[in-house]
């Protein structure tokens, strides 16, 4: 499957989303940063399986309705920095959905992430990384998971990776920076972690309106063990 995640920097790139659904060949998009409020419900071939309601900056999570089908979709507040609790730029910085495939049957997690911004520490968004990976395997079931989007943690992520491996998940980077406004933070701001996934690539797309890149992501779902 071939999943877009991206930022839209406070709703700046929304109209860029009509055509990147049927033109990149989309099953799955996931946004932060969006107008959730006024989302249409069909985006470029996708259907909109949610998004979050209490969010100055939504998430929001679409998919392909013609391969997949929406068992439930769940969003989750998870540790708040000092920026969230001043600001209140986002309530639920998860938002969680269980497809299942039509041909296969097969049933997976897809969510989309968004971490505090850089005025929080590197161990914050650490908590709050593994908030979400607990949080999805108990949604999930355990069922294989993917979870995108903006994690906000440009430095030190060797040592961010080896944690994450600890709970048996996989961080993936993408191909080129992700976030290139600032120089002294320029780096890999979205990527993908995942569990039961086979990542084949992680695509970063030309730049639009947004401060960040989009990043496309190809997967296969780990078929189940036989019983």
């Amino acid at each position: 499957m071939r999943v877009l995640s991206y930022n839209l920097e406070k709703f700046k790139a929304t109209d860029e989303l009509a055509g990147m659904g049927e033109r990149l060949d989309l099953d799955v998009l996931c946004l932060q940063e969006c107008d959730s409020l006024n989302l249409p419900d069909e985006l470029g071939g996708l259907h909109l399986a949610d998004s979050t309601k209490g969010n100055r900056l939504g998430l929001a999570i679409y998919y392909r309705r013609d391969r997949f089908a929406s068992i439930t979709t769940q969003a989750f507040a998870l540790k708040k920095s000092l920026h969230d609790r001043i600001a209140a730029p986002a309530h639920e910085r998860l938002l969680a959905s269980l497809l299942r495939d039509l041909d296969t049957g097969t049933v997976f997690t897809v969510a989309s992430f968004h971490a505090s911004p850089l005025t929080a520490l590197n161990s914050l968004r650490r908590a709050q990384i593994a908030l979400a990976h607990e949080q999805l395997g108990v949604f999930g079931s355990g069922s294989p998971e993917l979870m995108v989007g903006d994690y906000n943690y440009p430095l030190f992520k060797n040592r961010l990776s080896a944690r994450v491996e600890k709970t048996g998940h996989e961080l993936t980077l993408s191909d080129g920076r992700t976030y290139t406004r600032y120089r002294f933070v320029r780096g890999h701001f979205d990527f993908a972690t995942s569990v039961g996934m086979k990542i084949h690539s992680v695509e970063t797309l030309p730049q639009g309106k947004s401060d960040h890149l989009p990043i496309l992501v190809t997967a296969t779902v780990n078929a189940p063990a036989p019983k």
